[in-house]
């Protein structure tokens, strides 16, 4: 599950939805100034989770920082005790962005996950400090040439996870996973989905305007609006699409992604049954 994180968020803050999340799931994400908003350092808020006893999974992309930076961060998460990473490139700067920030991409996704991997230790030796490396993945309807090859680099450079944008798609989804089933993927990386109990239709519509790769069909739009509680319907749709995907084969679980409320996550977990 990810943590909720604003740009005045304080420690305690931190630790007391650590409480709320690490009891119903077996890791905890955290960002790297996601849509180029500025927060806490995702380094800072891992060695915070690794203090309190709660396992993190921080993201790092390549938008912000040089390689010196992205190499100092990362020997600085192993130095911590940091087990899993979520790398990935990262979207420029917005054009009139609030902070006029510099768009970096020193390198890209796949030599971010190359440089991880080699100062994580050696898989082939079972080391105890290999970082367990994940990286984005984009569920669409495959055609049948060439749509695989920068998954495949990037999972020959290290990625043994990949985590896909928010999917609320069953139909794509299930096609997406028989592909990679048929291909062998799910046998060398494990595949996480991710969804979230989106708390209204205007929160809905949100996402699929601002995330462009985000899977949000009209049914599930018209689901909250039309609900006379439809914080409670976003938990119960959460719920029901957790069900749905832990029955598709190949699928390894389910990343959940916050709308602000941390609470909704476990009341989401807890409403899918998936918990036991």
């Amino acid at each position: 599950a990810e943590l909720t994180v604003q740009r005045e968020s304080t420690s305690d803050q931190v630790r007391r939805q650590a409480d709320c999340l690490s009891p119903w799931v077996h890791g905890v994400q955290v960002t790297d100034n996601p849509y180029a908003w500025v927060q806490m350092s995702s380094l800072s808020l891992a060695a915070i989770l690794l203090e309190h006893g709660v396992d993190p999974v921080p993201i790092m992309t390549c938008r912000d920082r040089n390689r010196l930076a992205l190499r100092g961060d990362l020997l600085g998460m192993k130095t911590l005790g940091v087990s899993s990473l979520m790398l990935m490139r990262g979207h420029r700067v917005p054009e009139n962005h609030t902070v006029p920030a510099a768009t970096v991409f020193d390198l890209t996704g796949r030599e971010l996950i190359d440089l991880a991997a080699s100062l994580g230790g050696n898989p082939a030796r079972c080391d105890t400090d290999v970082f367990f490396i994940g990286t984005g993945a984009r569920v669409f309807r495959p055609n049948r040439g060439g749509w695989a090859e920068s998954r495949t680099a990037r999972m020959s450079a290290g990625a043994r996870f990949m985590q896909t944008q928010l999917c609320f798609n069953l139909e794509m989804l299930r096609y997406w996973m028989r592909r990679l089933v048929a291909t062998g993927v799910t046998e060398q990386c494990a595949v996480m989905i991710s969804v979230s109990p989106l708390p209204s239709a205007q929160t809905a519509r949100w996402v699929k305007e601002n995330m462009g790769d985000s899977r949000i069909p009209p049914a599930v739009i018209e689901r909250l609006d039309s609900a006379r509680d439809p914080q409670q319907e976003g938990i119960t749709l959460c719920a029901e699409m957790m069900q749905e995907i832990s029955e598709i084969p190949g699928v390894a679980g389910v990343s959940l992604l916050t709308t602000g409320n941390p609470e909704a996550i476990p009341e989401a977990i807890s409403r899918s049954g998936l918990k036991d």
